[in-house]
C-alpha cells in the first residue's frame, strides 16, 4: 500500500502517427525544412562582419527574414524553429559546423518539420498546420490537451508521426519497498537482487532469418518494417519492467556496463539487442517523475564477490561465463550468478568509503572491505562488552 507524498507536472510526448493522405505534402514541407537548415549552415560557418563569435539563434532569424516568399509550404514560425534549433545543436556539440540534411537520394536525412505550438490547431478530427489538414490515428488523445511547440517526424520506414510535448501531472508514492540493484546481462537482460529477471527475448536474432531473406530479394522496406518491429517489440518489454521497477522500489541502484564498448566485440548482436542503455534511461526519468533515487554505480568484480561473506572466490574469466550458479569457498554459501552480482551492486551504493574520516567519497567500498569494517566493528564491541 502506498502513501502519497505530492504531485508534480512533468512533460510527456504524444507521438501520433499521420494518415498517409498527407506523406506527400510532409515530404515537400521537409525538403523546405532542409534548405533553411542548409542556409543556417552556410551561413554559420563563416564569421559576418567582426562579430567574432558563433551566430546566436537570434542572429540567424535575423539572417533568413523575408525567406518564406521561396517557401510554399512552411511559414516564419517553423523557419525560426529551425534557426534556433541549429544554433542549440551547434552549440551542444561545439562545432561551428554541423552536417547537411539531403532531401533527396539514397543517403536523405528523415523528414523533420518543426513548429510553434500556436502555428498547430484542433478543429474536429483533424490537426491544421500551415493552411492544411492533417488526420492522425488516435486522434481522442489531444482531447483537453495543451501541447508546447513540436514537429512532425519521420521514421525509417517512412511514415510520419506528430510528435507533441505536453504537461502531466504526476503523484509521487512512497514505494512499498525500499531499494534494490540491478545487474545487466545477455542469458538475462536485468536481474535484480531479489530475483526478478527480465528474460532475453532475442527481438533482433528472432527477425534475423526474415531480414536476410528481404535484403537479397531487394526488399527494402520491408526490412525496415522488421527492424522497426524488433525495436518495438524491445521498447515495449524495457518500458513494462521499468515500469515495474520504480513502483516497487524507492532507490534504484544499476550497474554501470558499458554497451558500446561490448558492442566492438563478437557480442555485439545480443549486447544491442539487450538495450541496456535504453532500459538504464528509462529507470532514470521514471525514478525521476516518481520521486524515486536510481543511481549507476560500478560493477567491477561484482560477480565473483561473495554477497555473504565478501570473499573473492567467484569464477572468472571469459571461459568461465557459462558457470551461471557457484558456491562460495570461504562460507559455503551458494548464489546464482546474477543475483549474486546484483546484491553486490546495491551493497555498494549504501555504503561510502571516506578518505579522511568524516566525509563521503564516491569511490564505493567493494563489498571483501565493507565485511573486514563489520568483523573490525563487532570485535572492537565484544571487547567493549
Amino acid at each position: 500500500m502506498t502513501n502519497r507524498v505530492d504531485a508534480a507536472c512533468v512533460t510527456l510526448t504524444l507521438r501520433l502517427k499521420v494518415r498517409p493522405d498527407s506523406y506527400a505534402w510532409l515530404n515537400a514541407a521537409a525538403a523546405e525544412v532542409n534548405q533553411a537548415w542548409n542556409f543556417c549552415n552556410e551561413r554559420a560557418a563563416t564569421v559576418l562582419g567582426n562579430l567574432g563569435r558563433w551566430l546566436s539563434g537570434f542572429d540567424l532569424c535575423r539572417e533568413t527574414t523575408g525567406s518564406t516568399q521561396y517557401m510554399k509550404r512552411v511559414g516564419a514560425d517553423t523557419i525560426q524553429r529551425v534557426c534556433t534549433e541549429y544554433a542549440a545543436k551547434r552549440n551542444a556539440v561545439r562545432k561551428q559546423k554541423l552536417r547537411w540534411r539531403v532531401s533527396w537520394g539514397a543517403r536523405r536525412s528523415l523528414g523533420w518539420v518543426p513548429f510553434k505550438a500556436a502555428s498547430v490547431k484542433r478543429k474536429g478530427k483533424h490537426v491544421h498546420f500551415a493552411g492544411k489538414a492533417f488526420r492522425v490515428f488516435e486522434a481522442e488523445r489531444l482531447d483537453g490537451v495543451k501541447w508546447k511547440q513540436g514537429c512532425f517526424a519521420q521514421d525509417a520506414v517512412g511514415d510520419w508521426w506528430l510528435c507533441l510535448p505536453v504537461e502531466r501531472a504526476v503523484s509521487r508514492c512512497i514505494a512499498p519497498r525500499v531499494a534494490v540493484g540491478i545487474d545487466l546481462g545477455l542469458a538475462s537482460v536485468a536481474t535484480t537482487s531479489d530475483g526478478e529477471t527480465l528474460e532475453g527475448a532475442r527481438f533482433y536474432r528472432d527477425a534475423e532469418q526474415r531480414l536476410a531473406h528481404a535484403q537479397r530479394r531487394g526488399h527494402k522496406r520491408q526490412a525496415k518494417r522488421l527492424h522497426r518491429r524488433a525495436a518495438n517489440r524491445r521498447r515495449d518489454a524495457l518500458h513494462k519492467f521499468s515500469r515495474r521497477i520504480v513502483d516497487q522500489y524507492q532507490n534504484i541502484v544499476v550497474g554501470d556496463v558499458s554497451a558500446p564498448k561490448l558492442a566492438r566485440t563478437r557480442l555485439a548482436k545480443s549486447v544491442l539487442d539487450s538495450g541496456w542503455g535504453m532500459l538504464r534511461q528509462m529507470l532514470q526519468y521514471k525514478g525521476e517523475h516518481a520521486g524515486r533515487s536510481v543511481e549507476v554505480v560500478s560493477e567491477r568484480n561484482t560477480s565473483r564477490v561473495c554477497s555473504q561473506c565478501g570473499a573473492l572466490s567467484g569464477p572468472q574469466g571469459l571461459r568461465q561465463l557459462a558457470v551461471r550458479a557457484w558456491t562460495c569457498s570461504g562460507c559455503g554459501e551458494p548464489h546464482d550468478r546474477d543475483v549474486n552480482a546484483a546484491r553486490n551492486i546495491l551493497a555498494r551504493a549504501k555504503v561510502l568509503a571516506s578518505v579522511s574520516g568524516n566525509e563521503p567519497s564516491d569511490s564505493p567500498v567493494p563489498p571483501r572491505r565493507l565485511h573486514g569494517h563489520r568483523e573490525a566493528g563487532a570485535e572492537t564491541a565484544r571487547t567493549a562488552a
